[in-house]
């Protein structure tokens, strides 16, 4: 990938939303949620403090994250479908 983000923002592939509920029902796309999980595809160098310092991120690429319905904005990058959005958007880091 040829894009590289700033400041404290992270770029997520988002993960696809079930398509069977747990009694095994089909869903239909009409019927589906937002995906809220992702995987961080890359991640700025993290935010200036008002010291001057860096902060780091909290978050690197590879991992799977929980993140708000709406978060982010959309984007196409080399033909993938992904998310930027701020660190602060992300809810928490799965293990």
């Amino acid at each position: 990938m040829k894009f590289r983000p700033l400041h404290d923002r992270v770029v997520v592939k988002a993960l696809d939303a079930e398509e069977r509920t747990k009694g095994g029902l089909i869903i239909p796309d009409t019927a589906k949620e937002k995906p809220q999980q992702g995987k961080v595809v890359a991640a700025g160098p993290g935010l200036r403090g008002e010291d001057g310092k860096l902060q780091p991120m909290g978050v690197k690429a590879g991992d799977r994250i929980i993140f708000g319905k709406w978060s982010g904005t959309e984007v196409k990058i080399d033909g993938d479908d992904l998310l930027i959005m701020k660190e602060s958007d992300i809810m928490g880091v799965l293990a």
